[in-house]
């Protein structure tokens, strides 16, 4: 039998082409996108406080380790993750803010999915599947310089995708995941080359996954890695087989003294919500992905695709089997931003263009937004603006920060000095393609977190609730809270510095205080009515109305002891 002849992969790349990003770029790159947000601001309500809380709860010594809660209703989570946060709030104690230390390890897990997404992608780009083909007369990219300027490409892939912007920069334990699943992927990349790194990469990373909260994530990721494994023509690949194995097997067992059986499959799925959801999560990683697999598709076995697909795979289906779970299509990032990568390569000149001038228009249009809104609030000109943030966020005082001002200045200025660099004729890099987008993104980011974090901290932090709350609770009176959102009961104890009861019979404990959450509208309004009238007929006294000054679908409703 003839042997078989291997089908061409479609790259074609001159050394001209490959050469590196400047790494002081690269930095300031990655610095604009990971420092904004680490400062100044208070967990946002939602998952990020409620895991905030449960991280304080534990720290001091209101929750048991092996049990977390909020006002002494036991949450369903993850322990690592939380004790993560909750080690760091007590290295911390004293001289950092709680916030800001249960928040630093969590940002150094977003600097370790970064370098593992871009040591990921220079380790396939470096085998010979991926290599650019080889031209008669030479001047073809050497494979080193290749692989950097793939890694860098995909860097900044990760950096551009809108799925990573909020949620990347939250304290929660999907962030500890996604950790995870970006060190699995670079242990299977870099097994040809990094013997035992890659074998202890890979008997971390699926255990630490499982222990994260997901599980199954990581028992499906074991399997799918066994059969690439088993199916690859790679000896460093196919020797990491037993490890992987392992890994799988420490996994599932990590899982049920961790309390990370967490995540429940959902019968129901909006498809519409769904579509939406891929579009502008993904975006603009997706359709660079898609490129990839139509130009690469006769080499969609080689594990220089394989391995990215088989994480981006999993975390689709696991976000389809959650409802449109954004959380965990969140772990696809790394396999998406790899897959992006080599679509580089292969990019049309149109198609690059295209990219480039959306690019430019939608983030300097949104740059030039935040800044005319910025100007309202610090001048009250235009008074449009002004009466929009006056509308929508009643009762916020504008903040002036200098050293956020002149930071949000100098990045746009370098916005405009990357633009203009980006449309000069003479570029030819094949990561040149996404610079504009990752750059508009970092640029955006940086100016919503220093002239807009106020207004944003203002809006979405349940601190002026707490504030507004607790006036009415004297200093060591505690509040009882029955069946009340975890994220109000988290901010009256950090934000209030009260004792929460929160159990559902907390009504008839021993707090002086009692507070009920009532919709203001929709068909719970008359349940909630009734709510409120059966705690009066209990021997409770309406003694305030609250609700976030942004709110106004709910309030909280302050109940003493005493006679109606």
């Amino acid at each position: 039998m003839a042997p078989v002849t291997p089908k061409p992969n479609p790259a074609l790349v001159t050394q001209d082409a490959v050469r590196r990003l400047p790494r002081l770029a690269l930095l300031l790159f990655c610095a604009a996108y990971v420092l904004p947000g680490l400062f100044g601001r208070d967990p946002w309500r939602g998952a990020e406080l409620i895991a905030f809380g449960q991280m304080l709860s534990i720290a001091e010594g209101r929750a048991p380790w092996l049990a977390p809660a909020l006002g002494g209703v036991p949450v369903d989570a993850a322990l690592l993750p939380h004790w993560i946060g909750a080690l760091a709030i007590r290295a911390g104690a004293g001289w950092l803010d709680p916030a800001l230390a249960a928040r630093l390890p969590f940002t150094a897990l977003l600097v370790l999915t970064l370098v593992a997404v871009w040591y990921a992608t220079f380790h396939l780009a470096r085998s010979d599947a991926a290599q650019p083909l080889p031209f008669a007369f030479g001047g073809e990219a050497a494979p080193v310089d290749y692989a950097r300027a793939m890694a860098d490409g995909a860097l900044l892939v990760l950096i551009a995708t809108l799925g990573l912007l909020q949620l990347g920069h939250q304290t929660t334990p999907e962030l500890a995941q996604l950790a995870a699943m970006a060190g699995l992927q670079w242990a299977l990349a870099a097994a040809p080359q990094r013997g035992w790194p890659a074998r202890l990469g890979v008997l971390a990373a699926l255990p630490l996954l499982a222990a994260c909260g997901a599980p199954a994530m990581a028992m499906a990721l074991g399997i799918g890695a066994l059969l690439l494994c088993w199916r690859t023509d790679d000896a460093g690949l196919r020797a990491l087989w037993s490890w992987v194995a392992a890994a799988t097997a420490l996994a599932a067992l990590l899982a049920w003294p961790s309390g990370a059986w967490a995540w429940r499959v959902t019968a129901s799925l909006d498809v519409p919500s769904l579509a939406r959801l891929l579009l502008w999560f993904l975006w603009p990683a997706w359709p660079l992905a898609l490129w990839t697999v139509w130009q690469w598709r006769r080499h969609l076995a080689q594990r220089h695709l394989a391995i990215p697909l088989l994480g981006l795979g999993v975390a689709a289906v696991t976000c389809v089997a959650m409802d449109g779970s954004d959380r965990a299509l969140m772990l696809g990032l790394p396999g998406i931003a790899v897959l992006a990568a080599f679509a580089l390569p292969t990019l049309q000149r149109s198609g690059a263009a295209a990219i480039d001038w959306l690019s430019v228009f939608f983030f300097s249009i949104c740059a030039a937004i935040v800044w005319v809104f910025y100007a309202a609030m610090q001048t009250g000109a235009p008074a449009k603006a002004l009466a929009t943030v006056l509308r929508l966020a009643p009762g916020f005082m504008p903040q002036m920060s200098w050293p956020g001002l002149l930071l949000a200045a100098a990045a746009t200025l370098a916005w405009l000095g990357l633009v203009r660099w980006r449309t000069g004729r003479h570029q030819a890099v094949i990561w040149k393609s996404v610079v504009l987008p990752a750059g508009g993104v970092a640029l955006c980011w940086l100016l919503l977190m220093t002239l807009w974090l106020p207004l944003l901290d203002y809006g979405r932090s349940n601190r002026p609730l707490a504030e507004r709350l607790v006036r009415h609770v004297p200093t060591g009176q505690c509040i009882a809270t029955p069946q009340a959102p975890l994220s109000l009961v988290a901010a009256l104890e950090f934000h209030g510095q009260r004792r929460v009861d929160a159990t559902p019979a907390a009504a008839r404990g021993a707090c002086p205080v009692l507070m009920l959450v009532l919709p203001l509208r929709g068909p719970d309004m008359a349940r909630g009515a009734a709510l409120a009238d059966a705690q009066r007929a209990a021997g409770w006294r309406e003694v305030a109305r609250e609700r976030r000054p942004t709110d106004r679908s709910e309030a909280v409703v302050v109940f003493r002891r005493g006679p109606g």
